[in-house]
């Protein structure tokens, strides 16, 4: 029995050797797939010559199997049944029907500002569809994105290049403190504010790079008396101490609605950044990572809601 590797087989013969194998008979299958019968009668040489077999034999009525075809065809048609389904996958997501995973990088300051209330829209939207965040260091975000381990970024990236981007709102660092902290109590502004600084002791976290690196621009690393592993304890460690933290004030606000703490805004260099969300443009057609798009862009970007 000869042996062919899959390099050397045309496509068009496995459709037209599956067409006769369920005719039994060239000319229906000729008709079936808009050949001449010349064409197909051809087409079938050309398939007999390459597997080394008859494939069919003539027969009252058309043509018969040989066993070498038998054994061959249920391959044939589960292959193409396949690749039909792939080729015919609905261009849309239907939400609500999904039980798709998507994967996001996140930080766990990203997590506490964004997954309530996308949790809650997805319950509405798409109640079966699961979400996994997936910490990424910086490095490898871009590469897990064009490969398909995670299906979008969140954050002030800007170290990611080459992805598609979109910017979602715009934030700035502040110093977050209990709310009867002595600092507080003094009335200070500009310059005056950024000097005062000095007064200060810092809890940080070693994963948030841009906040450190804000308290060396301002020589203020050796008042740093705590550095921790994850950002969402240090609200408490705050509010149980006299140390302050640097932080993005759109989180900040949330713990100030609860009444136990202090904003201070100084003009701090670099202070300024972009929230966007990332995502490969190998994937930018599918139509799961289109519709959450979507959804996230309605939810969290300044401009759709201007």
């Amino acid at each position: 029995m000869k042996s062919v590797h899959i390099d050397a087989v045309d496509l068009n013969l496995l459709r037209l050797f599956d067409a006769v194998y369920r005719t039994r008979n060239v000319s229906r299958a000729a008709e079936a797939l808009g050949l001449t019968q010349p064409a197909a009668s051809h087409g079938l040489t050309r398939l007999r010559l390459l597997l080394g077999d008859a494939l069919f034999t003539r027969a009252p009525g058309g043509v018969a199997p040989t066993p070498r075809a038998q054994r061959l065809a249920e391959s044939v048609q589960s292959a193409l049944s396949l690749l039909q389904q792939a080729l015919s996958e609905p261009e849309r997501f239907e939400p609500a029907a999904s039980r798709k995973l998507f994967r996001i990088h996140m930080s766990d300051i990203g997590e506490g500002r964004f997954l309530p209330a996308l949790m809650a829209r997805l319950r509405e939207l798409a109640p079966g569809v699961r979400v996994e965040t997936m910490p990424l260091a910086t490095g490898d975000i871009a590469a897990a994105l064009d490969s398909g381990k995670v299906d979008f970024a969140f954050g002030f990236l800007p170290r990611v290049k080459d992805t598609q981007r979109t910017q979602l709102l715009r934030d700035r660092y502040i110093v977050l403190l209990r709310r009867d902290h002595p600092f507080v109590k003094r009335r200070r502004s500009g310059q005056a504010l950024l000097a005062a600084l000095q007064e200060l002791d810092y809890v940080a976290v070693r994963t948030h790079a841009d906040t450190l690196r804000i308290l060396q621009l301002l020589n203020l690393e050796d008042r740093l008396r705590l550095t921790t592993e994850h950002f969402m304890v240090l609200p408490a460690i705050v509010r149980a101490t006299d140390l302050a933290v640097v932080m993005p004030r759109n989180i900040a606000r949330g713990f100030a609605e609860e009444g136990h703490y202090a904003i201070v805004e100084p003009p701090f260099p670099l202070r300024d950044f972009t929230v966007s969300l990332h995502w490969s443009k190998r994937f930018e057609a599918d139509p799961g990572n289109r519709w959450l798009r979507q959804v996230i862009t309605a939810l969290f970007s300044e401009k759709a809601k201007a």
